[in-house]
């Protein structure tokens, strides 16, 4: 009860999260086909509802484990830290920001499909590193927890990388700039959210 009274936002988008993807992976499987984001029908004005559809759907288990770990742990924090609507803000505002670059770099290709919530999850996670940067996180591949900020960097450059490669179905380009859109949208929320972080860490 805590938790919902005091991340209301982040407890009903984790909730339809989990119900939608679990709802389809097990009562109606053709749903994700639906609710998937198609660039070719965006940028012919149709299916525009999959900007919004794409973030609650994920492909398979470990696609819905790992956005749903990544987001337990940043995104109830993030609300109490922020607040309701501003975290309402930061959440949808790098769902629909990441999906962009997608939609212009696949908008003439009508087999390409992406779903799931990892643009709005790198929004919510970049924008906790903002507040506490020297936070650990931990990896699964590496025991030692390495510090917000230094993740922060290496995020940003696999994402450029494994993008400009894309040799797997991964939408690494959503992660990149869902991660830029978390960055910018709490700047301008809590300008002085800047000054907060180099002092956290420079010190």
């Amino acid at each position: 009860m805590e938790i919902i009274s005091q991340s209301p936002v982040a407890t009903v988008v984790f909730l339809f999260i989990l119900a939608t993807s679990i709802y389809a992976f097990y009562a109606n499987p053709t749903l994700l086909r639906k609710l998937m984001l198609h660039p070719f029908s965006i940028h012919r004005n149709r299916k525009l509802y999959g900007l919004l559809s794409s973030g609650f759907a994920h492909a398979d288990w470990n696609h819905l484990l790992f956005n749903s770990f990544t987001f337990f742990f940043f995104a109830f924090e993030l609300e109490r830290i922020i607040g309701h609507w501003q975290f309402a803000v930061v959440y949808f505002g790098g769902l629909f920001l990441s999906d962009i670059s997608t939609i212009i770099k696949y908008k003439n290709n009508t087999g390409y499909y992406s779903l799931g919530a990892s643009g709005a999850i790198s929004a919510v996670l970049f924008s906790y590193i903002l507040f506490l940067p020297l936070t650990k996180i931990y990896l699964f591949i590496i025991p030692i927890g390495i510090p917000a900020y230094i993740f922060a960097g290496l995020y940003l450059s696999y994402c450029y990388v494994a993008a400009k490669k894309a040799a797997d179905h991964i939408n690494h380009d959503a992660h990149f700039w869902g991660a830029l859109a978390g960055v910018v949208i709490t700047v301008l929320l809590m300008p002085k959210v800047i000054a907060h972080f180099l002092e956290q860490v420079l010190r």
